[in-house]
Protein backbone atom coordinates (compact mmCIF):
# COMPACT_ATOMS: atom_id res chain seq x y z
CA UNK A 1 0.00 0.00 0.00
CA UNK A 2 1.48 3.49 -0.66
CA UNK A 3 1.81 5.91 1.64
CA UNK A 4 2.33 8.52 -0.42
CA UNK A 5 0.74 12.17 0.67
CA UNK A 6 -3.04 12.48 -1.28
CA UNK A 7 -3.51 15.75 -3.22
CA UNK A 8 -5.97 17.91 -2.58
CA UNK A 9 -7.99 17.89 -5.83
CA UNK A 10 -8.38 14.35 -4.86
CA UNK A 11 -9.10 15.14 -1.62
CA UNK A 12 -11.61 17.43 -2.55
CA UNK A 13 -13.63 14.78 -4.52
CA UNK A 14 -13.05 11.16 -2.31
CA UNK A 15 -12.71 12.53 1.54
CA UNK A 16 -14.97 12.14 4.23
CA UNK A 17 -17.49 10.17 2.21
CA UNK A 18 -17.13 6.09 2.25
CA UNK A 19 -18.65 5.67 5.82
CA UNK A 20 -22.36 6.89 4.70
CA UNK A 21 -22.55 5.28 1.50
CA UNK A 22 -25.40 2.96 1.21
CA UNK A 23 -26.57 0.73 -1.01
CA UNK A 24 -23.74 1.07 -3.63
CA UNK A 25 -24.30 4.40 -4.16
CA UNK A 26 -21.75 6.58 -5.57
CA UNK A 27 -23.15 9.68 -3.74
CA UNK A 28 -23.82 10.44 -0.01
CA UNK A 29 -27.63 10.39 0.73
CA UNK A 30 -29.64 13.28 1.54
CA UNK A 31 -30.77 11.97 5.17
CA UNK A 32 -33.45 13.85 6.11
CA UNK A 33 -34.60 11.89 9.33
CA UNK A 34 -34.97 14.17 12.50
CA UNK A 35 -34.82 11.16 15.06
CA UNK A 36 -33.09 7.61 14.65
CA UNK A 37 -34.71 4.38 15.77
CA UNK A 38 -33.55 1.93 18.46
CA UNK A 39 -34.94 -1.23 19.30
CA UNK A 40 -32.12 -2.10 21.75
CA UNK A 41 -32.24 0.42 24.66
CA UNK A 42 -29.18 0.32 25.76
CA UNK A 43 -27.34 0.47 22.47
CA UNK A 44 -29.62 3.51 22.38
CA UNK A 45 -28.53 4.89 25.49
CA UNK A 46 -24.41 4.43 24.30
CA UNK A 47 -24.88 5.89 20.90
CA UNK A 48 -26.56 9.19 23.02
CA UNK A 49 -23.91 9.31 25.34
CA UNK A 50 -20.89 8.99 22.61
CA UNK A 51 -19.77 5.52 23.80
CA UNK A 52 -20.98 3.88 20.59
CA UNK A 53 -21.05 5.56 17.32
CA UNK A 54 -24.53 6.64 15.57
CA UNK A 55 -27.47 9.30 15.40
CA UNK A 56 -30.19 9.95 17.84
CA UNK A 57 -31.52 13.47 17.07
CA UNK A 58 -31.01 15.77 14.11
CA UNK A 59 -30.03 18.48 15.88
CA UNK A 60 -27.58 17.01 17.60
CA UNK A 61 -25.90 14.93 14.10
CA UNK A 62 -26.74 13.83 10.83
CA UNK A 63 -24.90 11.40 8.68
CA UNK A 64 -24.62 13.72 5.53
CA UNK A 65 -23.32 16.70 7.82
CA UNK A 66 -21.04 14.59 8.90
CA UNK A 67 -19.68 13.74 5.47
CA UNK A 68 -19.24 17.76 5.04
CA UNK A 69 -17.86 17.89 8.53
CA UNK A 70 -15.59 15.42 7.64
CA UNK A 71 -14.60 16.20 4.22
CA UNK A 72 -13.54 20.13 5.61
CA UNK A 73 -11.71 18.34 8.38
CA UNK A 74 -9.76 16.00 6.00
CA UNK A 75 -8.44 18.84 3.88
CA UNK A 76 -7.38 21.18 6.73
CA UNK A 77 -5.18 18.74 8.02
CA UNK A 78 -7.57 18.40 11.65
CA UNK A 79 -8.51 16.19 14.50
CA UNK A 80 -12.14 17.37 14.46
CA UNK A 81 -14.63 19.21 12.38
CA UNK A 82 -18.26 20.85 13.37
CA UNK A 83 -20.50 22.82 11.38
CA UNK A 84 -22.84 25.19 12.06
CA UNK A 85 -25.89 26.51 10.33
CA UNK A 86 -23.73 29.58 8.70
CA UNK A 87 -20.62 31.11 8.81
CA UNK A 88 -21.18 34.02 11.51
CA UNK A 89 -22.72 30.94 13.87
CA UNK A 90 -19.73 29.60 13.29
CA UNK A 91 -17.42 32.58 14.58
CA UNK A 92 -20.11 33.48 17.13
CA UNK A 93 -20.29 30.12 18.68
CA UNK A 94 -16.12 30.07 19.17
CA UNK A 95 -16.49 33.11 20.88
CA UNK A 96 -19.72 32.44 23.17
CA UNK A 97 -18.07 28.75 24.13
CA UNK A 98 -14.59 30.14 25.34
CA UNK A 99 -15.20 33.58 26.39
CA UNK A 100 -15.98 35.05 30.34
CA UNK A 101 -16.52 38.30 31.50
CA UNK A 102 -13.37 39.88 31.94
CA UNK A 103 -11.74 37.88 29.13
CA UNK A 104 -9.82 40.02 26.37
CA UNK A 105 -9.67 39.38 22.70
CA UNK A 106 -6.46 41.07 20.26
CA UNK A 107 -7.88 41.10 16.67
CA UNK A 108 -7.55 42.86 13.55
CA UNK A 109 -9.74 46.30 12.21
CA UNK A 110 -10.17 44.93 8.99
CA UNK A 111 -12.27 41.74 9.96
CA UNK A 112 -15.62 41.01 8.10
CA UNK A 113 -18.38 43.69 9.39
CA UNK A 114 -20.75 40.62 11.07
CA UNK A 115 -17.71 39.58 12.59
CA UNK A 116 -16.59 43.60 13.37
CA UNK A 117 -20.77 43.92 14.97
CA UNK A 118 -19.77 41.40 17.38
CA UNK A 119 -16.32 42.85 18.54
CA UNK A 120 -18.64 46.54 18.78
CA UNK A 121 -21.33 45.82 19.79
CA UNK A 122 -22.20 41.80 21.50
CA UNK A 123 -19.01 40.67 23.60
CA UNK A 124 -18.50 44.14 25.27
CA UNK A 125 -21.69 43.95 26.87
CA UNK A 126 -20.65 40.62 28.19
CA UNK A 127 -17.72 42.57 29.59
CA UNK A 128 -15.08 41.15 27.14
CA UNK A 129 -12.46 43.80 26.47
CA UNK A 130 -11.72 43.62 22.43
CA UNK A 131 -8.66 45.28 21.49
CA UNK A 132 -8.45 45.88 17.30
CA UNK A 133 -5.04 46.10 15.99
CA UNK A 134 -4.01 48.10 12.75
CA UNK A 135 -4.32 45.25 10.17
CA UNK A 136 -0.83 43.99 8.95
CA UNK A 137 1.30 45.85 12.08
CA UNK A 138 2.58 42.77 13.78
CA UNK A 139 4.55 45.03 15.77
CA UNK A 140 1.18 46.34 17.58
CA UNK A 141 -0.21 43.19 18.06
CA UNK A 142 2.20 41.70 19.38
CA UNK A 143 2.29 44.15 22.10
CA UNK A 144 -1.00 43.74 22.71
CA UNK A 145 -1.06 40.13 23.18
CA UNK A 146 1.92 40.12 25.54
CA UNK A 147 -0.33 42.01 27.75
CA UNK A 148 -2.66 38.75 27.94
CA UNK A 149 -5.50 37.66 26.25
CA UNK A 150 -7.76 34.67 25.98
CA UNK A 151 -8.78 34.76 22.21
CA UNK A 152 -6.03 36.13 19.19
CA UNK A 153 -8.52 36.08 16.19
CA UNK A 154 -7.45 36.79 12.67
CA UNK A 155 -8.74 37.11 9.31
CA UNK A 156 -6.28 36.72 6.44
CA UNK A 157 -6.85 37.42 3.22
CA UNK A 158 -9.43 40.49 4.73
CA UNK A 159 -12.86 40.72 3.79
CA UNK A 160 -13.13 43.61 1.75
CA UNK A 161 -9.22 45.00 1.74
CA UNK A 162 -8.00 41.18 1.19
CA UNK A 163 -5.14 42.53 4.03
CA UNK A 164 -2.72 39.81 5.05
CA UNK A 165 -1.88 38.99 8.32
CA UNK A 166 1.48 36.60 9.27
CA UNK A 167 -0.49 34.08 10.82
CA UNK A 168 2.25 31.75 11.56
CA UNK A 169 4.20 34.98 13.51
CA UNK A 170 1.21 35.76 15.27
CA UNK A 171 0.23 32.67 16.16
CA UNK A 172 3.95 31.56 17.78
CA UNK A 173 3.09 35.04 20.05
CA UNK A 174 -0.38 33.75 20.99
CA UNK A 175 0.97 30.59 22.51
CA UNK A 176 3.37 32.38 24.36
CA UNK A 177 0.48 34.28 26.40
CA UNK A 178 -1.47 30.87 25.98
CA UNK A 179 -4.09 32.67 24.12
CA UNK A 180 -5.99 30.39 21.60
CA UNK A 181 -5.29 31.52 18.12
CA UNK A 182 -8.35 31.50 15.52
CA UNK A 183 -8.08 32.29 12.16
CA UNK A 184 -10.96 32.90 9.32
CA UNK A 185 -10.09 30.61 6.17
CA UNK A 186 -13.05 32.08 4.36
CA UNK A 187 -11.29 33.96 1.35
CA UNK A 188 -8.01 31.33 1.07
CA UNK A 189 -9.58 27.88 1.28
CA UNK A 190 -7.88 24.73 2.43
CA UNK A 191 -6.28 24.78 -1.43
CA UNK A 192 -4.30 27.97 -0.93
CA UNK A 193 -3.67 27.83 2.74
CA UNK A 194 -3.51 26.04 5.76
CA UNK A 195 -3.84 28.00 9.45
CA UNK A 196 -3.11 24.96 11.59
CA UNK A 197 -0.08 24.07 9.81
CA UNK A 198 1.37 27.99 10.06
CA UNK A 199 0.38 27.05 14.13
CA UNK A 200 -3.03 28.15 14.43
CA UNK A 201 -5.33 26.36 17.11
CA UNK A 202 -9.19 26.77 15.23
CA UNK A 203 -9.89 27.17 11.58
CA UNK A 204 -13.38 28.16 10.25
CA UNK A 205 -14.92 28.61 7.05
CA UNK A 206 -18.07 30.46 5.92
CA UNK A 207 -18.81 27.32 3.93
CA UNK A 208 -21.65 29.72 1.52
CA UNK A 209 -18.19 31.01 -0.22
CA UNK A 210 -15.82 29.13 -1.73
CA UNK A 211 -16.22 25.92 -0.48
CA UNK A 212 -20.15 25.60 -1.03
CA UNK A 213 -18.98 27.53 -4.76
CA UNK A 214 -22.67 28.16 -6.42
CA UNK A 215 -24.22 30.55 -3.78
CA UNK A 216 -27.33 28.00 -3.15
CA UNK A 217 -26.27 26.96 0.50
CA UNK A 218 -25.24 28.61 3.86
CA UNK A 219 -23.38 27.03 6.16
CA UNK A 220 -20.66 27.30 8.36
CA UNK A 221 -17.76 24.74 9.78
CA UNK A 222 -14.68 25.18 12.36
CA UNK A 223 -11.54 22.63 12.79
CA UNK A 224 -9.47 21.90 15.23
CA UNK A 225 -8.21 19.76 17.98
CA UNK A 226 -10.91 17.31 19.64
CA UNK A 227 -10.05 18.93 23.04
CA UNK A 228 -11.46 22.25 21.65
CA UNK A 229 -13.94 21.35 18.80
CA UNK A 230 -15.90 19.00 21.42
CA UNK A 231 -16.82 22.17 23.44
CA UNK A 232 -18.09 24.28 20.54
CA UNK A 233 -20.20 21.18 19.35
CA UNK A 234 -21.69 20.69 22.86
CA UNK A 235 -22.99 24.48 23.09
CA UNK A 236 -24.29 24.41 19.01
CA UNK A 237 -25.85 21.63 19.59
CA UNK A 238 -27.47 22.62 22.92
CA UNK A 239 -27.83 26.64 21.19
CA UNK A 240 -29.19 24.88 18.28
CA UNK A 241 -27.75 26.38 14.97
CA UNK A 242 -27.51 23.38 12.88
CA UNK A 243 -26.03 22.91 9.64
CA UNK A 244 -28.89 21.34 7.50
CA UNK A 245 -28.54 18.28 5.66
CA UNK A 246 -29.81 19.80 2.26
CA UNK A 247 -27.45 22.53 2.87
CA UNK A 248 -24.70 19.82 3.62
CA UNK A 249 -25.44 17.83 1.10
CA UNK A 250 -24.83 21.20 -1.45
CA UNK A 251 -21.77 21.58 0.21
CA UNK A 252 -20.42 18.52 0.00
CA UNK A 253 -21.00 18.35 -3.96
CA UNK A 254 -19.78 21.60 -4.66
CA UNK A 255 -16.57 21.01 -2.37
CA UNK A 256 -15.77 18.32 -5.80
CA UNK A 257 -14.36 21.22 -7.83
CA UNK A 258 -13.10 23.71 -5.10
CA UNK A 259 -9.89 23.34 -6.50
CA UNK A 260 -10.67 23.03 -10.06
CA UNK A 261 -12.78 26.71 -9.05
CA UNK A 262 -9.69 28.25 -7.34
CA UNK A 263 -7.38 27.68 -10.19
CA UNK A 264 -9.64 29.87 -12.51
CA UNK A 265 -10.89 32.23 -10.21
CA UNK A 266 -7.50 32.76 -8.96
CA UNK A 267 -6.48 33.43 -13.03
CA UNK A 268 -9.58 35.60 -13.42
CA UNK A 269 -8.85 37.74 -10.11
CA UNK A 270 -5.02 38.08 -11.17
CA UNK A 271 -6.04 39.25 -14.51
CA UNK A 272 -8.90 41.72 -13.39
CA UNK A 273 -6.50 43.37 -10.92
CA UNK A 274 -3.60 43.91 -13.26
CA UNK A 275 -6.40 45.28 -15.77
CA UNK A 276 -7.79 47.66 -13.01
CA UNK A 277 -4.00 49.14 -12.20
CA UNK A 278 -3.78 50.66 -15.51
CA UNK A 279 -7.21 52.51 -15.47
CA UNK A 280 -7.10 56.21 -14.70
CA UNK A 281 -10.28 56.19 -12.95
CA UNK A 282 -8.87 53.76 -10.47
CA UNK A 283 -7.71 54.91 -7.53
CA UNK A 284 -5.75 51.57 -6.02
CA UNK A 285 -5.98 48.17 -6.52
CA UNK A 286 -6.04 45.39 -3.38
CA UNK A 287 -4.83 42.03 -4.74
CA UNK A 288 -2.34 39.74 -2.41
CA UNK A 289 -0.99 38.24 -5.80
CA UNK A 290 0.00 41.69 -7.39
CA UNK A 291 4.07 42.82 -6.03
CA UNK A 292 2.65 46.20 -5.41
CA UNK A 293 -0.02 44.61 -2.41
CA UNK A 294 1.58 45.87 0.98
CA UNK A 295 2.07 42.64 2.03
CA UNK A 296 2.16 40.26 -0.90
CA UNK A 297 5.98 38.86 0.43
CA UNK A 298 3.93 37.16 3.48
CA UNK A 299 1.33 35.99 1.27
CA UNK A 300 3.78 34.18 -0.96
CA UNK A 301 5.53 32.56 2.15
CA UNK A 302 2.15 31.53 3.98
CA UNK A 303 -0.33 30.86 1.01
CA UNK A 304 -0.22 28.38 -2.08
CA UNK A 305 -1.97 30.83 -4.47
CA UNK A 306 -3.21 34.00 -3.81
CA UNK A 307 -7.15 33.65 -4.33
CA UNK A 308 -10.52 34.59 -6.15
CA UNK A 309 -11.24 37.81 -3.98
CA UNK A 310 -9.79 41.63 -4.52
CA UNK A 311 -11.49 44.78 -4.21
CA UNK A 312 -10.23 48.50 -5.80
CA UNK A 313 -11.28 52.12 -4.98
CA UNK A 314 -12.62 54.55 -7.36
CA UNK A 315 -11.84 58.32 -8.18
CA UNK A 316 -15.06 59.71 -8.04
CA UNK A 317 -16.30 57.87 -4.90
CA UNK A 318 -20.08 56.01 -4.89
CA UNK A 319 -20.80 58.04 -8.01
CA UNK A 320 -18.70 56.27 -9.82
CA UNK A 321 -19.77 53.03 -8.53
CA UNK A 322 -23.15 53.92 -9.42
CA UNK A 323 -22.12 53.78 -13.19
CA UNK A 324 -19.89 50.96 -13.68
CA UNK A 325 -21.12 48.68 -11.93
CA UNK A 326 -24.76 47.97 -13.67
CA UNK A 327 -22.85 48.51 -17.19
CA UNK A 328 -21.37 45.15 -16.18
CA UNK A 329 -23.00 42.51 -18.19
CA UNK A 330 -21.43 39.01 -16.64
CA UNK A 331 -21.50 40.27 -12.82
CA UNK A 332 -23.84 40.20 -10.36
CA UNK A 333 -24.48 43.01 -8.23
CA UNK A 334 -24.79 40.95 -4.42
CA UNK A 335 -24.05 40.50 -1.38
CA UNK A 336 -22.07 37.19 -1.64
CA UNK A 337 -18.75 35.86 -2.74
CA UNK A 338 -16.68 32.51 -3.72
CA UNK A 339 -19.74 31.70 -6.31
CA UNK A 340 -19.24 30.14 -9.95
CA UNK A 341 -20.37 33.44 -11.34
CA UNK A 342 -18.36 36.45 -10.61
CA UNK A 343 -19.58 39.21 -8.48
CA UNK A 344 -19.36 42.71 -7.30
CA UNK A 345 -20.31 44.88 -5.00
CA UNK A 346 -19.35 47.65 -3.02
CA UNK A 347 -18.29 46.99 0.77
CA UNK A 348 -21.22 49.80 2.15
CA UNK A 349 -23.62 47.18 1.05
CA UNK A 350 -21.70 43.98 1.12
CA UNK A 351 -19.23 43.03 3.69
CA UNK A 352 -19.81 45.92 6.08
CA UNK A 353 -23.79 46.92 5.60
CA UNK A 354 -24.09 46.53 9.28
CA UNK A 355 -21.62 49.18 10.01
CA UNK A 356 -22.11 53.01 9.88
CA UNK A 357 -20.31 54.91 7.92
CA UNK A 358 -18.28 56.38 10.46
CA UNK A 359 -17.60 52.87 11.58
CA UNK A 360 -16.62 52.08 8.07
CA UNK A 361 -14.49 55.11 7.66
CA UNK A 362 -12.61 54.02 10.54
CA UNK A 363 -11.07 50.67 9.50
CA UNK A 364 -10.41 52.65 6.01
CA UNK A 365 -13.19 51.83 3.90
CA UNK A 366 -14.34 54.56 1.74
CA UNK A 367 -17.64 53.65 -0.20
CA UNK A 368 -16.07 54.05 -3.05
CA UNK A 369 -14.57 50.65 -2.37
CA UNK A 370 -15.73 47.82 -4.35
CA UNK A 371 -15.12 44.14 -3.56
CA UNK A 372 -14.65 41.63 -6.82
CA UNK A 373 -15.43 38.15 -6.49
CA UNK A 374 -13.89 36.27 -9.28
CA UNK A 375 -15.51 33.41 -11.23
CA UNK A 376 -14.75 30.82 -13.36
CA UNK A 377 -16.24 32.72 -16.44
CA UNK A 378 -13.46 33.01 -19.72
CA UNK A 379 -11.06 35.65 -18.93
CA UNK A 380 -11.23 37.51 -22.46
CA UNK A 381 -14.88 37.88 -21.55
CA UNK A 382 -14.21 39.47 -17.66
CA UNK A 383 -11.99 41.90 -19.05
CA UNK A 384 -14.01 42.39 -21.82
CA UNK A 385 -16.61 42.99 -19.59
CA UNK A 386 -14.57 45.81 -17.74
CA UNK A 387 -13.63 47.61 -20.92
CA UNK A 388 -17.05 48.40 -22.21
CA UNK A 389 -18.09 49.25 -18.21
CA UNK A 390 -15.25 51.61 -17.80
CA UNK A 391 -15.59 53.20 -21.39
CA UNK A 392 -19.71 53.98 -19.94
CA UNK A 393 -18.18 55.32 -16.52
CA UNK A 394 -15.87 57.52 -18.93
CA UNK A 395 -18.16 58.76 -21.11
CA UNK A 396 -20.25 59.53 -18.06
CA UNK A 397 -17.17 62.12 -16.43
CA UNK A 398 -17.10 63.76 -19.68
CA UNK A 399 -20.90 64.62 -19.77
CA UNK A 400 -20.57 65.80 -15.97
CA UNK A 401 -17.66 67.72 -16.59
CA UNK A 402 -14.89 65.67 -14.44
Amino acid sequence: MSNKKVNMGTQAVWSGEKDVLVHGATQVPVVVSVAYNYDDMDEWYDVATGKKPGHIYGRNTNPTVQAFEEKVRIMEGAEAATSFSTGMAAISNIFYTFLRPGDRIVSIKDTYGGTNKIFTEFLPQMNIEIVLCETGNHEEMEREIEKGCKIVYLESPTNPTVKITDIERIAKKGKEVGALVVVDNTFATPINQKPLELGADLVLHSATKFLGGHADALGGVVCGSKELIEPIYHYREINGATLDPWSAYLLLRGMKTLKLRMEQQEKNAFAIARYLQTQELVEEVFYPGLETHVNHDIAKKQMRGFGGMLSFSLKGGMDAVKILLPALKYANRAANLGAVETTYGPARTTSHIECTPEERAAVGIPDGLVRISAGIEDTEDLINDLENAFAILKEHMLSVGK
